[in-house]
C-alpha cells in the first residue's frame, strides 16, 4: 500500500455528510477464496470513525449468487468461476458484517446489493436523500472493484465524495495504488482523498 498525499479541500464536514462502508464482511476475511489480506490492517480505522459515527453510518453488503447456475448473463459465468463463493457453500452466516463492526447497526444502517455498485438494485439513493445528504465519506473494499463502483455512481449522482485512503483495503497492492492515483489526479475535481486522522478530526458528529 503506498501513500499519497490527501486532497481534502478545507470546505466543512458536517452534519450532511454519510459514511458509507463498503462490503466489509466476513466472506471477505481469512480463509475463504475472496479474503482481503489487509482487511485486518484498515478496519481499526474503519472501526474508528463508526465509533465516532455510527449513526452517520451506512454499511453496504455483496449479496452473492445462492447457487451456481443463477445470476443473469456474465453474473452467471462468474458464480460457475467461482462456485465456492455461493451462499450454498458458505453459508448465509459469511455475508454478514464482520464482528467489529456488526455491533454498530443499529444505529447504523445496512445495504444489500447483488452486484458491485450499490446504486442498483438497492435504495441506497433513496435513503441518502432522505437523510439530506451531500457528502459521502468511503471506506471498505475492494479498492478497485466495489468501492470504485460506488465511488463511481457517487460522482454522477453529484456527492462530494470523499476516499479515507487508509480504509480501505483490496487484494492486489498494485490496483489499489493506482485506483488512489487515479482518485487524486484523474478525478481530482470529483474525488478527493483523506486519512483517518483528518476525517475525526473535521467531521464534527451530528446531534
Amino acid at each position: 500500500m503506498g501513500d499519497r498525499p490527501p486532497t481534502l479541500r478545507d470546505d466543512p464536514l458536517g452534519p450532511r455528510c454519510v459514511h458509507v462502508c463498503v462490503d466489509m464482511q466476513s466472506m471477505f476475511g481469512e480463509g475463504t477464496d475472496w479474503a482481503l489480506p489487509w482487511m485486518k490492517r484498515v478496519l481499526p480505522n474503519i472501526v474508528d470513525i463508526c465509533e465516532r459515527h455510527a449513526g452517520d453510518t451506512v454499511f453496504t453488503r455483496f449479496i452473492p449468487a445462492r447457487r451456481v447456475g443463477d445470476g443473469h448473463g456474465t453474473w452467471r459465468r462468474y458464480y460457475e468461476r467461482w462456485a465456492s463463493m455461493t451462499i450454498e457453500r458458505i453459508g448465509a452466516d459469511m455475508i454478514d458484517l464482520v464482528p467489529e463492526l456488526k455491533r454498530f447497526a443499529p444505529p447504523a444502517e445496512i445495504v444489500d446489493k447483488p452486484v458491485y455498485s450499490p446504486w442498483l438494485g438497492s435504495d441506497l439513493h433513496a435513503r441518502l436523500r432522505a437523510r439530506d445528504a451531500d457528502t459521502l465519506i468511503i471506506t471498505g473494499g475492494e479498492t478497485d472493484v466495489c468501492v470504485l463502483s460506488t465511488v463511481l455512481g457517487a460522482v454522477d449522482l453529484g456527492y462530494r465524495t470523499i476516499i479515507v485512503q487508509d480504509a480501505l483495503c483490496s487484494s492486489s497492492d498494485e490496483q489499489h495504488d493506482a485506483l488512489l492515483d487515479l482518485y487524486s489526479n484523474r478525478y481530482g475535481q470529483h474525488i478527493e482523498t483523506a486519512t483517518t486522522g483528518e476525517i475525526l478530526e473535521r467531521w464534527v458528529p451530528s446531534g
